[in-house]
């Protein structure tokens, strides 16, 4: 059940993130340089998510 938490858990944090870059992008005074690494990060909790995925299946 650890890995579900964990999925969870970057799930979650996935979703802050994905707010987050909407933000950023809809912001005038939004940065390229932080929307280029918040979809970095974004990116990251999804591999990390799919691989755990393949764990459990």
């Amino acid at each position: 059940m650890a890995i579900e938490a964990r999925i969870r858990e970057l799930g979650t944090r996935h979703d802050s993130l994905d707010r987050a870059i909407q933000e950023e992008a809809r912001s005038p005074a939004g940065s390229d340089l932080r929307l280029q690494e918040l979809k970095r990060q974004k990116l990251r909790l999804k591999e990390e998510m799919e691989a755990l995925r393949r764990k459990v299946h």
